[in-house]
């Protein structure tokens, strides 16, 4: 029986490079886990450093964003709030650097991401992966200093437990096929939207798959035993999961009937 995993998914990076910067935003919660982990990226001292996921509207974090300026531009892994929300503000503090995002709603100042296209950032090579199903908007950023690169994968590799695909947004198809991707991406460090950073994308991505397989046999299996709601099969098959917890797992059991072509209301 697969249980709830709330432990990284791949061995913990030892240390980040030193060209790459935490700062996490203190939003700590059963969703975000420690909080929302914006990334701050520069090629180079004096070098305008690149910005991924702003996080909440909190002032402190914000100014604590704006003192590692100055900043060539704030990406976006999608659009959820905990991610998006402190975005106008942080281009304010920074004398309007562009926000861009594939969504245009979360654009400011900036054209929306062109998945696959690369992007030159003040000597960072940064491509924006498609990386749909936790949302559709979601993108990953593969990021090259020289021969080093990291991938930010905001919510669709967490740094500890797994990740929801928020139904109907999130999509399970597209989260396995964005799954697959990421794990071509073997011994490249994963830095995630929230909680430590991984040492191997690809193993993440190899163990978020099996999981999510190991899942959905268990969701079949609840519905051959008469499972006929969603709220049913979070029942059986989610029964250790705290159960303030169970409407985000109620958001995959959809998720996971709607893949698999069952009809639950």
């Amino acid at each position: 029986m697969t249980g709830h995993i709330t432990g990284a998914v791949a061995a913990l990076a030892d240390q980040l490079p030193e060209w790459v910067t935490l700062l996490r935003a203190p939003n700590p919660g059963p969703m975000t886990l420690d909080g929302t982990n914006t990334w701050v990226l520069r090629s180079g001292p004096g070098e305008p450093a690149v910005v991924v996921d702003p996080g909440p509207a909190d002032d402190g974090h914000l100014a604590a964003i704006a003192a590692h300026g100055p900043v060539a531009a704030v990406l976006i892994t999608h659009g959820h709030p905990d991610h998006t929300e402190g975005s106008p503000r942080l281009r304010e503090l920074l004398g309007g650097a562009p926000v861009r995002a594939v969504d245009p709603a979360h654009c400011h100042g900036g054209a929306p991401l062109d998945a696959n296209a690369p992007l030159d950032q003040a000597g960072l090579a940064v491509t924006a992966v498609p990386a749909p199903g936790h949302t559709a908007d979601s993108v990953c950023f593969l990021v090259a200093r020289g021969d080093e690169r990291v991938v930010l994968t905001g919510d669709t590799i967490l740094g500890r437990g797994t990740t929801v695909v928020a139904h109907p947004d999130g999509h399970l198809g597209d989260y396995l096929a964005s799954l697959e991707l990421l794990s071509t991406y073997r011994g490249v460090p994963a830095l995630p939207g929230h909680g430590p950073a991984l040492a191997d994308c690809g193993v993440a991505a190899e163990f978020y798959l099996a999981h999510r397989r190991a899942r959905l046999d268990q969701v079949r299996q609840a519905v051959a035993e008469g499972a006929t709601t969603a709220g049913e099969v979070v029942a059986k098959v989610y029964a250790d999961v705290d159960r303030s917890l169970w409407w985000a797992a109620e958001w995959s059991v959809r998720a996971q009937l709607e893949y698999l072509g069952v009809e639950r209301p």
